[in-house]
């Protein structure tokens, strides 16, 4: 019977992504670390080994497939620290920023990631998105932003496009109705000073799966007044806001 893993190790060939025998074990801890810490806070629903590996650790490498997450790398939402803490382990190269707005997630991240032993390299930030991407530490200073499934792309765009430099990259990781999510933030990605490049398909080993990765690059800075704070964010339309701002 094959075991963990050599799953793991498997399933990420079959993505392209070459893991050593070491990175499959810091995973492994991972898993363990994770599905013991769940029990006392809210982490995931996916807790059985096998959905585990596939619908948490191999989709969270599908970003590498790109070629495009490199340098300053954050994960917005990044929740129990996918798709970050796994791009971290598989490229170790990167400088990883994990942003939560829940402290007892932010807490177990540095926990994962001692276990795992990757905490070198990666900042721990307890905060929302919208007040972070307003602090000039991390406003328009990431070659690469990821996020996972936090929110519709609208407001999504909103949250994380402010956070990448101009030339970087918006790697938004989604369902199925990634492009019709898409259709309808159009209009707020341009004026965030995003274009999508790509809608990138990609089948899930071991499952039937067939998730979307969103390519948005950052072409301008993003106006001033975005990201809104609280439910601005979503009560008012971008475009509504930004020619009232005008």
């Amino acid at each position: 019977m094959i075991n963990m893993k050599e799953k793991i190790i498997n399933g990420a060939a079959l993505l392209g992504t070459a893991l050593s025998l070491e990175q499959a074990e810091a995973l492994c801890r991972y898993y363990d670390i994770l599905t013991e810490r769940n029990r006392s806070v809210n982490l995931t629903r996916i807790t059985e080994p096998d959905e585990v590996i596939s619908k948490h650790f191999l989709d969270s490498l599908t970003p590498l497939s790109l070629g495009l997450v490199k340098g300053r790398v954050m994960d917005v939402g990044t929740g129990a620290g996918f798709p970050g803490l796994v791009l971290k382990c598989a490229a170790p190269a990167i400088q990883l920023t994990l942003l939560d707005s829940l402290n007892k997630r932010v807490t177990f991240l540095r926990e994962a990631a001692e276990v795992m032993g990757i905490s070198g390299g990666i900042e721990f930030v307890h905060a929302r998105a919208e007040d972070a991407a307003n602090d000039t530490g991390y406003r328009e200073q990431f070659d690469t932003v990821v996020s996972r499934a936090v929110a519709n792309m609208r407001t999504l765009s909103e949250w994380c496009l402010p956070f990448v430099k101009p030339g970087g990259y918006f790697l938004a990781l989604k369902g199925p109705l990634a492009e019709t999510e898409l259709e309808d933030a159009k209009g707020a990605i341009k004026i965030l000073g995003g274009k999508l490049e790509a809608v990138e398909s990609i089948e899930i080993p071991f499952t039937e799966l067939n998730h979307k990765i969103a390519v948005i690059k950052k072409i301008r800075k993003t106006p001033s007044q975005f990201p809104r704070k609280g439910g601005r964010s979503t009560a008012i339309p971008i475009e509504k806001a930004y020619k009232t701002r005008k």
